[in-house]
């Protein structure tokens, strides 16, 4: 029979320190995506089946082009945030640091793909 304390018990098993920064992170990209996403849906709207010459017109434009990286960088972050919540809540053991490893690569590589391809929309 184990005669431990409370604390005992709990070593090891305590805060993180983390949650209340990851919590705020969240906090803060959710109302950044609030402002966001109206002005990216009726930035990206107007140009949704046009030519090409006039989405490239368009997106040179400095206002349109950065509400459409500014969203995609926020709404991935985002993203990534959540699912690295959600795995540490739910997986457990060395299938837990490869998922997080996975989406935070997945969501860095989209980031990086999409302002690549913003930038060559653009310029």
């Amino acid at each position: 029979m184990a005669y431990l304390t409370d604390r005992k018990r709990a070593t090891g098993m305590g805060s993180a320190k983390t949650g209340t920064e990851h919590f705020w992170n969240m906090t803060v990209s959710s109302v950044a995506l609030l402002l966001l996403i109206p002005f990216f849906v009726f930035t990206v709207g107007p140009m949704i089946g046009a030519p090409y010459e006039e989405v490239v017109a368009y997106y040179s434009r400095p206002f349109p082009a950065i509400v459409a990286g500014l969203t995609l960088v926020v709404g991935m972050l985002h993203f990534k945030n959540g699912v690295q919540v959600a795995i540490e809540d739910y997986v457990r053991g060395l299938a837990r640091k490869i998922l997080i490893i996975a989406t935070v690569c997945l969501s860095y590589a989209a980031i990086g793909t999409g302002l690549f391809a913003l930038v060559r929309l653009a310029l």
